[in-house]
């Protein structure tokens, strides 16, 4: 069974993270980045993004490294987006320190011949109207499209976000994203609403709590794995629609690819920044999706 492509646009960022634990520092961060280095362990990912002249060697290696295709990485002059985050004791919450959209700010995404035609589209949790600009761009009929959102497009740009919605296949988000979309405080309840708005399939990511699928014909959950020690929750959600949407692409089934998902997650909060994915080993990850596979509920 031969992989699919996904066409992958999001934030590509430089981070400056400050744990409890006292470590802090700088770290290539991003939708984008986190996403790369979750899907890539399932299928090719060509990566859409901006950066400024700023970015570092060591962030453009791992994207040379991970992504099959770099043509619609814009480098432009100017400076990369930054934010920075400080993470309270139960490692939860948080407190933003700043944010710099840089070169971000202007960013317009524009699609090679080959790119337009990826058989998967995932739209990372950016403005929905540049979501819509990928939508508008892509050429093949036949595509999967998966988009991640966030309260912030709920909240200020629900218009343009309704439209991308009409047009998807799965929505991923959180479960206080789900309720301040519908208004509903039953979270399956809540699901089915959102299917009436466009997509086939919802996804509740719930942190350390798992993730549930809903669609018109089931409802499944999944754990989240279990982690000793979380050291940085970063990307975190990021990195489990990497794992979703990687599975997908490599003709795995939804439940699968909800197993995926929490599996590659667990890597990720157990280093800072993106260091967790140094420790996934194959077999390794192949023990974490059955630990998950055998507790899921239907």
């Amino acid at each position: 069974m031969s992989n699919k492509t996904i066409l992958a646009v999001g934030s590509i960022a430089i981070d400056w993270l400050e744990l409890p634990d006292g470590r802090k520092g700088e770290t290539i961060g991003g939708s984008a980045t986190y996403f790369l280095l979750a899907a890539n362990r399932f299928a090719p990912v060509h990566v859409v993004g901006i950066v400024g002249t700023d970015f570092p060697e060591d962030g453009m290696q791992i994207f040379r490294e991970h992504a099959a295709n770099l043509d619609d990485l814009q480098i432009v002059d100017g400076e990369t987006f930054r934010w920075g985050g400080r993470y309270h004791a139960d490692r939860e919450e948080r407190t933003t320190l700043y944010t710099e959209l840089g070169v971000f700010e202007e960013f317009r995404p524009v699609l090679s011949r080959e790119n337009r035609k990826c058989p998967i589209i995932f739209l990372g949790n950016i403005q929905p109207a540049l979501q819509l600009e990928v939508l508008r761009q892509a050429e093949n009929s036949d595509r999967r499209i998966i988009c991640d959102t966030m309260n912030l497009w709920i909240e200020t740009t629900r218009d343009d976000l309704m439209k991308v919605i009409r047009e998807i296949d799965v929505l991923l988000l959180n479960e206080s994203e789900v309720f301040l979309l519908t208004g509903i405080s039953s979270l399956v309840e809540a699901a089915h609403s959102i299917l009436k708005m466009g997509p086939r399939h919802v996804v509740v990511k719930q942190g350390a709590n798992g993730a549930t699928l809903v669609n018109e014909a089931e409802t499944i959950h999944s754990i989240a794995f279990p982690v000793t020690g979380v050291v940085d929750p970063t990307g975190a959600g990021d990195s489990w629609a990497g794992g979703f949407v990687g599975a997908l692409a490599s003709g795995e089934s939804l439940t699968h690819a909800l197993v995926a998902g929490s599996a590659i997650a667990s890597y990720c909060v157990e280093g800072f920044g993106i260091e967790g994915f140094e420790l996934i080993s194959d077999d390794d990850l192949r023990q974490r999706m059955d630990f998950i596979r055998d507790r899921l509920k239907r």
